[in-house]
């Protein structure tokens, strides 16, 4: 609930209560307190109240609708009856998306700037001495770019 405020906002939050409440926020927090507790309350007799009348034992995660089919309508059995054509789907799928995961992971190693300039050695200084006489400001076209410059970043979410 306060996971998007930093401190400082929650910090301000509670100056504005105790502005607003003043002598009166330690009365307020203890009837806020109260009334969750209240809820709580509630919340547990009616679950007991319905897992008496039903005969089964209920949790309150139980009460959603296919939580409550899983447990109370469907054997285990038929769950499994449910749940295995679809487990062959997904395990297709899966094995599906590795291969393109490892595919993918072997073009952007083929593709990397920095390591296929390290593995050629010799070869980038001397593709280096050929840019050099390109000119002064620039470099020929297909040779590797200068000494000093750094390469441009190979992004393999833009391909």
């Amino acid at each position: 609930m306060f996971e998007n405020l930093n401190w400082w906002e929650i910090g301000a939050l509670l100056l504005v209560a105790l502005l607003i409440f003043g002598d009166r926020l330690p009365n307020v927090i203890s009837d806020g307190l109260r009334m969750l507790r209240n809820l709580r309350d509630m919340a547990r007799n009616a679950t007991g109240d319905l897992s008496r009348e039903l005969g089964t034992d209920i949790q309150l995660e139980d009460l959603h609708p296919k939580a409550f089919i899983r447990k109370h309508l469907l054997s285990e059995e038929d769950e499994e009856a449910i749940r295995k054509p679809l487990q062959g789907t997904y395990d297709k799928i899966r094995s599906d998306l590795t291969d393109v995961q490892r595919e993918f992971g072997e073009v952007a190693s083929a593709a990397d700037i920095r390591a296929s300039a390290a593995s050629t050695g010799a070869a980038g200084s001397t593709a280096a001495g050929v840019s050099g006489s390109a000119g002064a400001g620039g470099s020929a076209a297909g040779s590797a770019p200068p000494v000093g410059a750094q390469p441009r970043a190979f992004d393999a979410d833009a391909t």
